[in-house]
């Protein structure tokens, strides 16, 4: 359903060597790229990919309110390891992992991190069981 979802950065290669070592934690890699945008995933048609790039319009770059990106990490001891990873790299804690509760019943259980990369967008780390 959803091909690749970009986000805005002002510092194209600090963002891609941030996202370079971030997303290699789950088999990801810098896919191809153009001279304002680079974009991350496992395939071209296997997966949706995620995309950074400097701003159409020429503005700086600001995260949206509201937005955020949820990158699965695969088993909680994965989002332990992608938000130790993006700290590591320079990113701002937004919430340590931990499971979240749902309200409804039969709902599963959430496991998530939550970060902000180097240039202020949000990005959770989830697992769901």
């Amino acid at each position: 359903m959803i091909g690749y979802i970009t986000i805005g950065v002002n510092d194209l290669e600090a963002a891609g060597t941030f996202y370079d070592a971030l997303l290699a934690e789950i088999g990801a890699v810098r896919l191809f790229e153009m001279e304002t945008m680079k974009y991350y995933g496992t395939g071209v048609e296997q997966s949706t990919m995620l995309a950074i790039c400097t701003p159409y319009d020429k503005q700086a770059q600001h995260p949206g309110n509201g937005n955020m990106i949820a990158i699965p990490g695969g088993t909680r001891e994965g989002v332990d390891k992608l938000y130790a990873k993006a700290l590591e790299l320079g990113g701002t804690d937004e919430g340590e992992p931990g499971v979240r509760s749902f309200e409804e019943e039969n709902m599963p259980v959430f496991y998530g991190a939550y970060v902000r990369d180097l240039d202020g967008n949000k990005l959770c780390f989830f697992e769901m069981s």
